[in-house]
C-alpha cells in the first residue's frame, strides 16, 4: 500500500495497480493475491475459508446489534466503530467451545466479551461519567435497567468544551443472532445543565420480551449540548457522546 502524493489524485485502475480513497487519504495498491476459485476449492485453504466464514458471522452480528441500537447510535459513534464491533464479535464466536471450527457462532460463544464496547473512541463512558450507576438485567420479567443515584454534574461528569447541557442515555436489546430479530427500548432524561447543582436520582427501565432466551443487552451513554441564545445544539454534532455496553447477559 502506498501513499498517493500530487495534486490529481486517481481512482480506479490502470494495469496492475489500484488507485482508492480511504479516511486516510488517497492510497495505492497493487493488484494480486490467490484466484477466488482456488481459495473456495482448494483443500489447502480449508482454514482459510473457515475463517472467512467465521469472519462474515461476525460481521453480520455486528451489523444487527448495530441496527438494534440504532436511534442510540445516531449521535455516538466514531468512523471505525464497524470494523472494531466487527473484531470483538470474532472473539466473541471465537469463544465458541462447542461447534466445530468454521461453524463457531455467536450463539455459543461468549456474548459477555462484549460488556464494555464503547461505541465512541473519542468520547468513552469510562472517561466521562464517573457518578456510579447500577446496571442490571432482570430475564425473568424482561426489564433492563439502570440506576443512578443524585450527582452533581460539574465534578461527576467530564464534558468536552463548551458543553453547557447534557443527558443520559439508555437502552435495552434482546437480539436474536440466528434469526436475525431484535427488540429494543430506549430511555433519556431531560437535557440537564451541566452545573454544580445536583440532579435527582436517575432511573431508566427498558424493558424487552420476558422470560426471553436470547442475548439482553444494556447499552449507556451521555449526550453533551451546548445552548445558544435559548437553543440547544448537539455539541459538536455529538463527536464526543460516550456510549457504551454496560451490562450483558448471553441467555441460556
Amino acid at each position: 500500500m502506498a501513499r498517493q502524493k500530487g495534486i490529481i489524485k486517481l481512482k480506479g485502475t490502470i494495469g496492475d495497480i489500484t488507485f482508492y480513497k480511504t479516511q486516510d487519504g488517497h492510497l495505492a495498491r497493487e493488484k494480486g493475491g490467490i484466484d477466488a476459485s482456488r481459495i473456495a476449492n482448494d483443500p489447502a485453504f480449508q482454514r482459510t475459508r473457515e475463517n472467512g466464514s467465521e469472519f462474515g458471522r461476525a460481521g453480520k452480528a455486528g451489523k444487527l446489534l448495530r441496527i438494534a441500537l440504532r436511534p442510540l447510535l445516531i449521535n455516538s459513534a466514531d468512523s471505525r466503530m464497524v470494523s472494531r464491533l466487527t473484531q470483538r464479535m470474532v472473539k466473541v464466536i471465537q469463544a465458541d467451545q462447542v461447534s466445530e471450527r468454521g461453524l463457531r457462532n455467536v450463539i455459543d460463544g461468549e456474548a459477555e466479551l462484549l460488556f464494555g464496547f464503547e461505541f465512541n473512541i473519542r468520547g468513552k463512558l469510562g472517561t466521562s461519567l464517573y457518578a456510579p450507576f447500577v446496571a442490571a438485567i432482570d430475564r425473568v420479567s424482561g426489564e433492563i435497567t439502570v440506576d443512578i443515584a443524585s450527582f452533581v454534574p460539574a465534578n461527576m461528569i467530564a464534558a468536552p468544551s463548551g458543553t453547557t447541557h447534557f443527558k443520559i442515555i439508555s437502552g435495552g436489546a434482546e437480539v436474536d443472532f440466528e434469526a436475525e430479530t431484535f427488540v429494543v427500548t430506549t430511555s433519556e432524561t431531560a437535557i440537564l445543565p451541566w452545573d454544580a447543582t445536583p440532579t435527582a436520582v436517575i432511573s431508566q427501565t427498558n424493558a424487552v420480551t420476558a422470560n426471553s432466551t436470547k442475548p439482553l443487552f444494556l447499552a449507556l451513554g451521555v449526550e453533551f449540548y451546548q445552548e445558544i441564545n435559548g437553543q440547544m445544539y448537539p455539541l459538536k454534532n455529538g463527536a464526543f457522546n460516550p456510549l457504551s455496553i454496560a451490562k450483558v447477559d448471553s441467555g441460556v
